[in-house]
């Protein structure tokens, strides 16, 4: 529990710090921003790692052609949210729109071209999705998306979310599943972390999407590696 209060002070603290240098670096070094949100990342590794005593390890790593693709990987907690940031050169996340809300954040987000999507806006939000979508894979970038939509618990995947299938569709890049148990160690909703090794799975690319159903089943396999490894 030390460990885990210990933890939060220090990630409030660095993302405070560097929201607040990244802000400035906005206006005058626009193009280095993304730079301050990778050392965020990157930072944020090694407090939880000296910290709390979790250690990621990872696997697949080759299975990432260069350029544009689509990562499609499993989420159980926020680790889930920032750790691309450190192990991609460009990526951009699928994100919540609430998130440009908050103050500073929130137009970093911008500013980093990340893809915000109002869930609750129906077709318009897939729309918006395949939009931003385009203007990512044109960009040589990576685009990171939670095809269950929200934080799962180990060995309970959600449902996966048509949004993920449409943008594959559309983008005509490789798809990468990825699976992920990070939740053993930093649960969803638990303060507590728990020291050990969060594993992420890279899979196989994907390719070819005229068969939706096909391509939903390939992720319900490949995001589900550590679940059926246990």
């Amino acid at each position: 529990m030390l460990r885990s209060v210990l933890f939060n002070v220090a990630f409030f603290t660095i993302s405070f710090v560097l929201i607040v240098a990244a802000t400035v670096v906005r206006f005058i070094a626009p193009r280095y921003v993304f730079n301050v949100a990778v050392l965020w990342a990157r930072t944020l590794i090694v407090a939880v790692r000296i910290i709390c005593g979790i250690r990621l390890e990872v696997t697949g790593f080759e299975n990432i052609p260069p350029g544009a693709v689509l990562i499609a990987s499993s989420h159980q907690s926020a680790f889930d949210t920032f750790v691309w940031l450190a192990l991609l050169p460009r990526c951009c996340y699928v994100l919540k729109d609430d998130l440009l809300r908050i103050p500073l954040f929130g137009s970093l987000i911008t500013a980093m071209r990340m893809i915000p999507v109002d869930r609750g806006a129906g077709g318009s939000a897939i729309r918006s999705l395949l939009r931003q979508g385009d203007r990512a894979a044109r960009d040589q970038r990576q685009i990171v998306i939670f095809p269950e939509g929200t934080r799962s618990e180990p060995g309970k995947p959600g449902e996966l979310q048509p949004g993920v299938a449409a943008l594959a569709s559309r983008t005509g890049v490789p798809v990468i599943p990825v699976s992920t148990d990070s939740g053993r160690y930093w649960g969803r909703r638990a303060f507590r972390k728990q020291p050990g090794t969060i594993r992420i799975v890279i899979g196989q690319p994907i390719t070819g999407f005229g068969d939706r159903k096909a391509l939903m089943e390939a992720l319900e396999v490949g995001m589900g590696t550590l679940d059926r490894a246990g």
